[in-house]
């Protein structure tokens, strides 16, 4: 119950719920399928995220920070998955020539040949398990829709207009 000091719950109403509930599920089964469909390329989604981020980059090199603010994880968890990418030879990490205390991470040759080869099957899979399923006006509204969600968890930001 609540007190004359804190304002009373705004609970969900019925069809907020279940919009809310289906959001979840659809995301987290989402990610679960394209993290399958990636299996046979030997990349787990978060790998792949992280190497196309990467191979966006001019010169296929980034800070490690800016790379953790791109794929929205911590930056200790970008540090675990760039070790696995390293050991594998598909990255290497660097010290950033502007500063020197900082890590940039650099995509090799053989990082370069393994996202251009999974590409396909990532984006085949996207559009399976995700745009074909929607009408062109459902993923203009998606994109509207998300660039306010994103806009007020990250203010001042503009919602991926590069790829727009």
């Amino acid at each position: 119950m609540a007190n004359a000091d804190t304002p009373a719950t705004r609970w969900l109403s019925h069809d907020e719920q279940l919009a809310w509930r289906a959001y979840l599920r659809a995301h987290r089964e989402l990610q679960v399928a394209l993290d399958r469909d990636l299996t046979g390329s030997g990349l787990s989604l978060p790998e792949y995220e992280l190497l196309s981020m990467l191979s966006e980059q001019e010169g296929d090199r980034a800070r490690m920070s800016v790379l953790a603010d791109l794929v929205v994880q911590s930056r200790s968890r970008v540090t675990h998955t760039a070790k696995r990418l390293e050991d594998r030879g598909w990255v290497r990490r660097e010290p950033t020539p502007e500063d020197g205390r900082g890590v940039a991470l650099s995509l090799t040759a053989e990082g370069r040949r393994t996202i251009e080869s999974a590409a396909p099957t990532h984006v085949e899979s996207v559009r399976t398990h995700f745009i074909d399923l929607l009408s062109t006006e459902q993923v203009s509204a998606l994109y509207d829709m998300f660039a306010v969600v994103r806009e007020h968890l990250v203010p001042g930001t503009r919602p991926d207009d590069e790829v727009r």
